[in-house]
């Protein structure tokens, strides 16, 4: 279980508070306007952002002395953080060695991730030579090879259109599953809400609201979220 413990974070004039609890396994979507910390939530999960008060924590293991690169998850971003000078092979291979210094057996694993995710024969290709669509694959396969029970997804398909966007969160929902993994995806659209399934933080007016059913969610907004739906 993830837990957000009486957390509060502070930058310059912007304040946010959570109090609540994800389940391990659970796919849960935040959702809110532009401007509320639903990214600020995921950095502070992450370890980007340290708390001004309250613990993160999972299995009731206390994150907050732990680094970024300790802490149990993978976040992937909406650029998709791949570097482009590199094959798609090499971005996958840094969530196992950032020096890539990669074993036979290392190679082989990498080769699996990108045939996971529908990338296989693609393992020379570079960013630059990859569809958006592709690329976020990779991103997904890096992710993949990290094994971390926990999935952080900023916002990684807003800048595809809606059939490759949709065809995403099914390969997200099908690698969550197949790991077992608990996921939060920042999104800005209910459609992919409800394609993750599960259940929607609303993060809104300086507080990050406890998890609800996400069909049940939009169907009744509360006031803030049926702002923002319009």
């Amino acid at each position: 279980m993830l837990t957000l413990e009486r957390l509060r974070i502070e930058q310059d004039a912007f304040t946010m508070s959570a109090d609540l609890a994800v389940a391990a396994g659970q796919k849960v979507a935040i959702i809110g306007p532009s401007g509320a910390g639903k990214s600020t939530l995921l950095a502070a999960i992450a370890g980007f952002v340290a708390p001004a008060a309250g613990r993160i924590l999972w299995q009731g293991q206390d994150l907050g002395p732990l680094d970024p690169g300790a802490r149990p998850m993978s976040i992937i971003f909406q650029d998709n953080n791949l570097f482009p000078h590199l094959s798609a092979a090499d971005n996958v291979a840094l969530g196992l060695s950032p020096a890539l210094r990669l074993s036979p057996d290392d190679r082989r694993q990498v080769a699996a991730a990108l045939a996971r995710v529908g990338l296989e024969g693609f393992e020379n290709r570079r960013p630059g030579a990859l569809s958006g669509g592709q690329q976020s694959r990779v991103a997904l396969a890096r992710a993949l090879l990290r094994h971390r029970p926990l999935m952080l997804l900023d916002e990684p398909f807003a800048a595809l259109g809606p059939a490759q966007r949709a065809e995403m969160m099914g390969l997200v929902n099908d690698l969550a599953a197949a790991e077992r993994s608990t996921v939060l995806m920042v999104t800005h659209d209910p459609d992919d809400a409800l394609r993750l399934g599960g259940q929607t933080i609303v993060v809104a007016e300086g507080t990050a609201h406890a998890p609800r059913d996400t069909a049940a969610l939009l169907a009744d907004p509360p006031p803030a979220l049926h702002a923002y739906l319009g």
